[in-house]
């Protein structure tokens, strides 16, 4: 249902007036990444603002969260996605759950190019997920510094 919704709004996403040339890719069974070619033609923030509200509307009506910047996503030692607010990863880092090495999603890169990069998924340290680990000293991947970081 969702995917089949964004994809009936991008087929006919314009942007003043303008249609837009635009996909989406559903990565890891749970993010979904919508990218617009800005070559053919730029979103505007009327665009922009009704692609939001296709997401306002199916959290409405699927009682679920799409949008928000509060979650950290993150791997655990296991390999498996973990979600986490900022707060309670904070508190992973504190207890050497999670290290400055962790993997971390970095789900707000807006350049298509950045996520064939590489930058999207990859250790803490080389994200902005880095300051949850306290000050410099305390991203040496030290969980005794990260704890004394934290006080």
């Amino acid at each position: 249902m969702l995917l089949a919704s964004v994809d009936d709004f991008l087929d006919s996403w314009k942007a003043h007036g303008l249609p837009l040339r635009a996909a989406r890719a559903w990565r890891y069974d749970r993010f979904l990444i919508i990218c617009a070619d800005t070559a053919t033609e730029l979103p505007s923030g009327c665009s922009i603002d009704a692609l939001t509200n296709v997401f306002r509307e199916m959290e409405a009506r699927l009682d679920a969260r799409f949008l928000g910047n509060e979650a950290v996503w993150y791997r655990d030692v296991a390999g498996r996605i973990r979600r986490a607010t900022r707060p309670e990863f904070r508190a992973l880092a504190v207890r050497g759950e999670v290290t400055p090495e962790s993997a971390v999603f970095d789900n707000s890169l807006t350049v298509l190019q950045q996520l064939r990069g590489g930058r999207w998924e990859g250790p803490a340290t080389e994200r902005w997920h880095a300051a949850l680990f306290g000050p410099p000293s305390a991203r040496a991947g030290n969980p005794r510094s990260a704890r004394a970081a934290a006080k």
